[in-house]
């Protein structure tokens, strides 16, 4: 999910070759942390919306 919401979201291609290897870890952490902060898949899977209530019979 991480992978296709980078190239989604920033159009970052982890696939290609020497990409990520000329980025630091503060690079990959900080787009990381803004996915969670954006309409993503991983922030969907994180942080689900609330489930509505379901009324209880009487």
């Amino acid at each position: 999910m991480i992978e296709a919401d980078l190239h989604e979201i920033y159009g970052v291609d982890v696939g290609a070759p020497g990409i990520l290897s000329g980025r630091s870890w503060r690079w990959l952490k900080a787009r990381i942390y803004g996915l969670m902060s954006a309409d993503s898949r991983i922030s969907r899977v994180l942080n689900p919306p609330p489930e509505p209530k379901k009324h209880r019979k009487r």
